[in-house]
Parts: C-alpha cells; structure tokens; sequence
C-alpha cells in the first residue's frame, strides 16, 4: 500500500517533473535531451552480459572509476551499463570512460518505467552508488531477479531519520538489496538499520581516485605560470556561499594573492561571473586565459579539472560547508596535497572530513570571518602548510583500499549466487 501511494504521488507529480527539467534546461538545454530514456524507452538494442553501475551525477560518476575498472577485470566477457539523471554526469561518463562503457538515464521512478528499463538491459547484476535507493526500482529488480548491491554507501544520521518516518516504503526497498559495502561503521549501523544486508565495511572508494596525471602536469604549468604568488581555491562552492567568500576575501586583503573561484554547478557559472562584475572586482574565466598580473579572483568554468586546480593552490577551502549543505568532498584535495579548510556543516561526509582534521590534513572554521584570519596565519607561516601538505597526501594514502574489499564482497557475494 505504502509504495502504491508513492508512485500515486510520483504520477500526480508529473507535471512538476517536467516543470524542473524545463527550468534547468535555461541554463543547460542538455537536460532536453535523451527524454524517453527518463521513462525507460531505449532506441538502441542492448547488448548481452551486461553489469549496470549506477552513478547519480558528476561525483559519483568518478568516484565509481576504480570499481568499473575492477569489474572489467573481472568479469571481462561483461560490458558495463553506466546510468545517471544528470547531463554533467553523462559528460563525465564520457570523458572518463569513452567508449569503454554503455551510458543511458535511469528512468524516473515509476513502475514501468522501471520495468521496461530492467527489462531491456537484462544485466547479469547491479551496483549502486552510495544511497540510490527508489522503492519501485528496488521492486522490479526484485521481480525479474537481478540482484542489486549498494557500494561505497553511506547513510547520515539525518537521512536515517527521515527514512524512519518512512519505514513501510524504505524498508521493503533496502531488504531487496543482495547486499551493501559501507563506508564506515556508523553508515553500517544505520544502513542495517534500515533492513539493507548483508552489511560490510569496506571504506571509501573515493580514496582510490587517483588524480588523472595530466591534470596534475596541467596544475604545475598554471603553478609556474602565476609564479609565487600566494593561491587559495574556493572549490565547489554553492548557491550563497560566492558573497561569503568574497566577504572573507575582502578581510584577508593579501597583497599580491589570488582567489581561484570555482562553483560546484557549471550552470552557475554565468550567475557567479555576474556577481564578480557587480562587485567591481577585477577577475577572469579560466576559459579565456591565464590570469593577468593585476586578476584579483580567477573563475574555474571549467570541467574536470579539479586536480588541476588542487594542484595551483597552496590552500584550499572546500565549498557546501560554510551554509547548512552539508560540504562536499575533501579526498581529491587530499589525494593531490592540497591543505584544506572547511566550515562548520560538513554532514554528508563526515567521517572522511573527520578523519582529515585529526590527521593535521584540514582545518575547520566558524564562517567567513575566521575563514580570512585562518587564511592569514597559513599564508604568514610556510611551515605549517608544508605539514598539512604532508599530512595531506598520508592521509590519503592511509585510507585506500576500499575498491578491492568492496570488488572482494561482489565476488564473495557472486559464488554464494551461482552454488
């Protein structure tokens, strides 16, 4: 009855579906693209042996790098169908992957939609991405007997409310899981908690993203080009977040410095150009040229360079954290060295950042204006950023591993099946 009202609800909301895609697709007519897929119509015939991976967007999409090459290894008679909701996240796919994977949008959630997309593919099994759990996917993998794994998951204490308040409609979904990998001990708990199982540990996948070498090369000519001037990055920052920034940009008043401001959303990136203009601040694109002697703030439009600009700056504040967004992730700064400074809201990765600030890898500050004094004192004191580099790149080190226990738990997991 519970999952009967949900898609009720899901149909009444049709309208609102279309209505949202509508609005993204001002600033990114990609959205308009590829349509019938979102309600499980796939022009093209699929081909045999399939396993599908599910990766909701752009971060999940790399994350899952180094699983989808151990899956390949594995099973190589198997080709991979890689799903997502999000045109940025199709883009990653492609530069991340080529050729080597099948792309297509998970449908929405709607029963046939869901039916027709299992029905066409037919993989062998599933793995989901950290918590893509929707009731009537869960059902149809059910129905037609695919089992579906949920890998690199992870469940905050928040969430873990939420879904207890919708017990008779999440429980049935997680308890059609074949099995879960969590990324730590309290993900462990609360998944199990919500009748996912088996449950196993087996740490972050994101560890094991080792940043692309010639995004670090790339990162070391823009390093040389700016010469010693002092750097910080704003990375992935959100809605809100660019005035704060500024703000604190403004109190650190460092003579010479350069602020290297990149959003999280590549629609975003003309509203904050905007804003730079507005200001009366003296800034220029990434994708127009290097910036000039007198560029106060350099904006990262660009896609899928990260490591590169975690390889320019000398200190890095991580965006999503200094609202109630929960932050975003800190490892791919870590992985290529980069000190980092966070602020109070760091929920959806908790443990990771966490584990950062007791490892001398990461800071964590109050809000913009203890974010300019933290700013002041790394930039007055080489020393100290050369130890939270190192402490940077072991911290990083010491947590990979997770792409082999989790590939270990599908094999494990692979014979029970077949016996």
């Amino acid at each position: 009855m519970a999952r009967w009202l949900y898609s009720l609800l899901f149909y009444l909301a049709s309208p609102l579906i279309w209505l949202r895609l509508l609005w993204r697709a001002r600033k990114q007519p990609e959205y308009l693209q590829h349509l019938t897929e979102r309600y499980g119509f796939y022009g093209r015939s699929a081909p045999p042996k399939l396993i599908w991976v599910h990766a909701v967007s752009v971060g999940e999409t790399r994350a899952a790098q180094p699983l989808i090459e151990g899956l390949l290894a594995r099973w190589p008679e198997h080709r991979i169908l890689l799903t997502g909701m999000t045109p940025t996240g199709r883009e990653a796919g492609r530069a991340v992957y080529g050729e080597r994977v099948l792309q297509a949008y998970l449908p929405y959630d709607y029963p046939g939609a869901t039916q027709r997309f299992l029905r066409h593919f037919a993989p062998a099994f599933g793995v989901l991405m950290e918590t893509e759990i929707w009731p009537n996917l869960m059902a149809a993998s059910r129905r037609y007997d695919i089992p579906v794994i949920l890998a690199n998951a992870r469940l905050s204490e928040r969430s873990a409310r939420g879904y207890g308040r919708l017990s008779a409609l999440v429980q049935p979904a997680f308890a059609a899981l074949a099995g879960v990998c969590a990324q730590t001990t309290g993900d462990a708990g609360r998944l199990a908690s919500q009748g996912g199982g088996p449950v196993e540990i087996c740490g972050n996948i994101k560890f094991d993203v080792a940043p692309a070498e010639d995004k670090l090369a790339l990162g070391d000519a823009w390093r040389q080009a700016v010469g010693q001037r002092p750097v910080w990055l704003a990375a992935s920052t959100r809605e809100g977040e660019e005035e704060l920034i500024l703000a604190a940009w403004q109190r650190l008043a460092l003579a010479g410095a350069l602020l290297v401001l990149v959003p999280r959303h590549p629609q975003r990136f003309e509203e904050v150009a905007n804003l730079l203009t507005q200001r009366g601040l003296a800034w220029q694109r990434r994708s127009a040229a290097m910036p000039a002697v007198d560029t106060e703030i350099w904006l990262g439009d660009s896609m899928g360079e990260m490591a590169a600009y975690y390889r320019l700056a000398d200190v890095a504040f991580i965006g999503g954290s200094l609202l109630p967004l929960g932050g975003q992730n800190l490892i791919e700064a870590a992985a290529c060295g980069c000190p980092v400074v966070v602020g109070p809201h760091t929920f959806n990765f908790l443990q990771a950042t966490t584990d950062a600030l007791a490892a001398g890898a990461a800071l964590r500050v109050a809000d913009e204006v203890v974010l300019a004094e933290t700013l002041r004192q790394l930039f007055g004191d080489a020393e100290k950023l050369a130890v939270m580099r190192r402490a940077a790149g072991e911290f990083a080190s010491a947590h990979r591993g997770a792409t082999q226990r989790t590939l270990a738990f599908i094999e494990q997991w692979s014979v029970r099946a077949r016996r």
